[in-house]
């Protein structure tokens, strides 16, 4: 198939550190194209892909100081794709509600992954306005907020099989792996490590948005067996990840996926994370981590860690969470898209 990749222009492809969606783009473009189809990725000009890359604006705009209004590359990026858009079988987005007025109108199918929280009150109309418009979530549990859209599948995240792979020696730690925010529970993780006497490490970014969060709640709980290690790629992940009995991911939201539960299932870790958006679709209980309500069963559930097995886990891993499934999963949807009969566009106006 001729199929389009359209990802956002905040982060290359893949992001050259933190960074999920463009990094979920990155894994299922390589994948496709190493399946044998024809994929032109619209991107950052600083982006890495064995397919064609469409750079859309030179480098990512988290990279680019100069930029003011992030709207107007993206705007750019929509008419480059129009311009082709007769060059394609199937148009791939990755950035929400953007292609719905335009592309609903035209003849070649599209479809968009909802990679984002969806229990948002402004959201509620504009997918009402655009009912038809076809779109796939990441988790079942990530639609509840949002049940109006033409959801025409939900398809998981996966890694390459060989992205992330187990690494010898120790595992001697806790790790939290992600972003330095509130809802990430990055306190709640630094509490559940000191009451069970466990070092932890956290590998992570902190936004600009939470620098006054971080040195007010988290800088003071540092040190004392707390190590703030920053950011990391994903060639360092095999050794941070392998190094822990096990990550913690304390979240308080309703996170859509959570990709750092599957980076660290590939390395035979397991996760103990609040029950919580897609948690108790990712992670099986007792077998590749432990489902958990608050602080005190998480400590509870550190003492069960040795109850799993790097090997157990990892060939879960292998099992649900690849790149080369959810290609496959993708495929499918283009498929069953390019042989339905387009609707007639019907957009209802928001009350």
């Amino acid at each position: 198939m001729r199929i389009a990749q359209i990802a956002p222009l905040h982060e290359a492809v893949p992001p050259k550190l933190y960074g999920g969606t463009e990094r979920v783009v990155s894994f299922l473009t390589e994948e496709l194209v190493n399946l044998g189809h024809d994929v032109t990725l619209f991107a950052s000009g600083d982006s890495v892909t064995s397919a064609e890359l469409n750079a859309c604006w030179p480098r990512a705009l988290r990279l680019d100081p100069a930029i003011r209004d992030p709207i107007a590359p993206h705007m750019l990026m929509m008419e480059q794709v129009a311009r082709r858009i007769d060059e394609f079988d199937v148009l791939h987005f990755h950035m929400d509600y953007w292609p719905f007025t335009y592309f609903s109108r035209q003849k070649v199918p599209f479809v968009t992954t909802l990679h984002g929280r969806l229990d948002l009150p402004e959201l509620q109309p504009v997918f009402s306005a655009f009912d038809q418009a076809p779109v796939v979530s990441i988790s079942d549990s990530q639609r509840r907020p949002l049940p109006q859209p033409n959801y025409v599948r939900t398809v998981h995240h996966g890694l390459p099989i060989n992205l992330l792979t187990p690494q010898p020696g120790p595992r001697d730690y806790l790790a939290f792996l992600g972003r330095i925010c509130p809802e990430k529970g990055v306190d709640k993780a630094i509490r559940i490590a000191r009451a069970c006497g466990i070092k932890l490490k956290i590998a992570a970014k902190v936004d600009v948005v939470d620098v006054e969060y971080f040195d007010k709640k988290i800088r003071p709980l540092l040190g004392d067996g707390v190590e703030l290690i920053g950011e990391i790629n994903d060639s360092q992940k095999p050794a941070f990840l392998s190094g822990a009995i096990g990550l913690l991911m304390p979240i308080d939201w309703p996170e859509p996926f959570g990709l750092v539960m599957i980076e660290a299932m590939a390395c035979g870790t397991p996760v103990i994370a609040f029950n919580r958006g897609s948690v108790p679709e990712i992670i099986e209980d007792g077998r590749t981590g432990f489902i958990v309500e608050d602080e005190t069963s998480a400590i509870s559930a550190v003492g069960r860690l040795g109850e799993t097995s790097p090997e157990r886990v990892r060939s879960r891993f292998e099992t649900r969470f690849t790149a080369r499934r959810m290609a496959n999963d993708y495929l499918s949807v283009y498929r069953q898209l390019a042989h339905q009969t387009r609707p007639t566009l019907r957009i209802v106006a928001g009350e």
